[in-house]
């Protein structure tokens, strides 16, 4: 079997996982793999039923097209459904050679004690005598010891563990750490920030969330709001919806919207096509759709290429304010933060609300701070007033009901 092409300009993936042995009765359609790309992490299909033999190792990498293992397709089926294996004679125990017995170091009362003079000088070091190996008679430590024992810097008295471990990380994760070093370096990126209150979403979803569940089997979630109000926003200010390719500004007249989604392998980034087209139960339809396929490791190459603008939510992890990255290469990122009762003050007096944080981080070579803060700012407007700018003045024709 060779590597198949995950997708265009991937031209190498990692062995990540063998999901079957060497020797095993493999069935065809069967996942043998899981391999890494730069984009995602993708199952490897048996393309025919019978005994495998691996030729590449977990964190191999290998290019598209090579070899990384064989089929045997005369093999059938043993019983049991496990693969022939010959039965090993067991190797004859090795004989034990005795060790010959050292004597003992003889020990006495001045075992680990240590003479006046060095007792002071440890002391000054803050050394304990105990853990000195001493030279002097019976192994009692004296000045010429303690004079050269050197402190172990930061080692805790407290005798707990101090394990470690090392493994190396996915190529997915690698190809993530280079984006995201690629954009600092070469991006003129900020960040500006607003806060939205909450409470007419709040108050919309408390009357509508039944019957917008019962219509269309989705929830009424945070996310429609907030992918309508970006592309009534990325209509107004057009800068935010393009990208730089070489001397040149590249601008979008639809919106493909980057949701942020936690998987099993780490983020992934699926993406709604034409979001600008989309009602509140289409968005949440879509992204329930892509959630669950990103959650079950099967969102595809295809489903996570491109997108003009990105939505993260940091606030379900319960974060309270950030500073988002940008999804290279495009422009601006928005990031959804946790939603938190805090005091603000209303027609002169001052009242609890629901506020979240909004950030949207930006780069400053396509996008000035004045269309960046109009872009927040509309954004603020519209989830803050959504019955007239996200739902024309009518809820339920808004909600499909």
């Amino acid at each position: 079997m060779k590597v198949p092409s995950p997708g265009e300009s991937i031209t190498e993936v990692e062995i990540a996982e063998w999901l079957v042995e060497d020797g095993d009765y493999v069935e065809k359609d069967q996942a043998i793999a899981e391999v890494d790309s730069d984009k995602a992490t993708l199952e490897l299909p048996a393309e025919q039923s019978g005994i495998i033999t691996l030729k590449a190792e977990v964190g191999d990498a290998v290019e598209v097209g090579a070899v990384v293992c064989l089929i045997d397709t005369s093999a059938t089926k043993p019983e049991g459904g496990g693969a022939v294996s010959e039965k090993k004679e067991e190797a004859p125990k090795a004989e034990v050679k005795k060790e010959e017995v050292v004597a003992p170091v003889k020990e006495s009362y001045a075992t680990g004690s240590a003479s006046p003079a060095a007792k002071k000088i440890l002391n000054e070091k803050g050394i304990s005598a105990s853990s000195v190996k001493g030279t002097g008679k019976d192994g009692r430590v004296t000045k010429g010891d303690a004079v050269g024992a050197v402190p172990s810097m930061g080692t805790p008295t407290t005798g707990g563990s101090r394990g470690e471990s090392r493994s190396k990380l996915s190529m997915l994760r690698r190809k993530v750490a280079e984006r995201l070093v690629s954009v600092k370096n070469e991006t003129a990126m900020l960040t500006t920030f607003n806060e939205v209150d909450m409470g007419p979403i709040f108050a919309l979803r408390k009357q509508y969330k039944e019957a917008f569940k019962e219509k269309h089997g989705v929830g009424l979630g945070f996310m429609s709001f907030f992918t309508l109000a970006v592309t009534r926003a990325l209509e107004m200010y057009p800068s935010v919806n393009s990208m730089i390719d070489g001397k040149e500004m590249l601008s979008y007249d639809f919106c493909d919207i980057s949701i942020a989604v936690s998987g099993p392998k780490g983020l992934m980034v699926p993406v709604i096509r034409n979001a600008e087209n989309l009602t509140f139960r289409g968005v949440e339809a879509e992204v329930k759709r892509l959630a669950i396929r990103a959650r079950e490791g099967e969102i595809t190459i295809d489903e996570m290429t491109g997108g003009t603008f990105t939505i993260t939510n940091g606030g379900v992890f319960g974060s309270m304010l950030s500073t988002p990255i940008i999804n290279p290469p495009q422009s601006a990122i928005l990031g959804m933060h946790n939603i938190v009762e805090r005091p603000v003050v209303k027609d002169g007096a001052v009242v609890i609300a629901p506020i979240m944080y909004v950030a949207l981080s930006y780069d400053h070579r396509i996008i000035d701070g004045k269309e960046s803060v109009g872009f927040l700012v509309a954004v603020k407007e519209a989830l803050e007033n959504p019955q007239e700018l996200l739902m024309g003045s009518n809820v339920e024709k808004a909600l499909e009901l």
